[in-house]
């Protein structure tokens, strides 16, 4: 009897949770630790405070209330792990992140090399739409395979975007 109860609550528990079918067990533990980073008094709820203290960290100390609210509005309720996670399945449903970044990248290889040039590159990070600053760049740079000519593999840059780089975790 015991055995089939488990059997009929887990059951339960895939169908009302189905959100964590949508990733890989990785991906999950990423997410677990991002939803730690921000929920910062540890109650297992996002809430404005811990928003407007992780933008602080981040060294954004003007964020506005409107803001903090829209955010928190997104997921219609308490933002809980499961919540949280909800909320990135559906940002990202329906496209593979990977051939995303690829598509975006492909915009700045009219020629379909697979490289884009990195002196290039950095100009349009640091004066279109999100401006990156020097540091940022230099940070992204960091990791993508850049050859002696200073393009970019984006590619293999788009790959450790998804994946993770292997250097990185040895």
């Amino acid at each position: 009897i015991k055995k089939a109860a488990n059997k009929r609550q887990r059951g339960a528990q895939k169908s009302c949770s189905n959100v964590f079918s949508m990733f890989e067990q990785s991906q999950i533990q990423e997410f677990k630790e991002a939803f730690g980073c921000i929920d910062q008094d540890r109650d297992g709820v996002i809430k404005k405070q811990d928003l407007r203290e992780t933008y602080g960290q981040l060294g954004k100390l003007n964020v506005k209330d409107e803001e903090l609210d829209e955010m928190l509005n997104e997921g219609k309720g308490p933002i809980n792990f499961t919540v949280f996670l909800s909320l990135f399945g559906e940002k990202l449903n329906g496209t593979d992140p990977e051939d995303t970044i690829l598509a975006a990248f492909k915009l700045f290889d009219p020629n379909g090399t697979g490289f884009v040039n990195k002196d290039e590159f950095r100009r349009l990070l640091m004066n279109q739409a999100d401006k990156f600053t020097a540091d940022e760049v230099d940070q992204a740079f960091s990791v993508a395979p850049i050859d002696v000519a200073g393009n970019i593999d984006y590619k293999s840059l788009c790959y450790i975007i998804t994946h993770g780089d292997e250097k990185e975790e040895s």
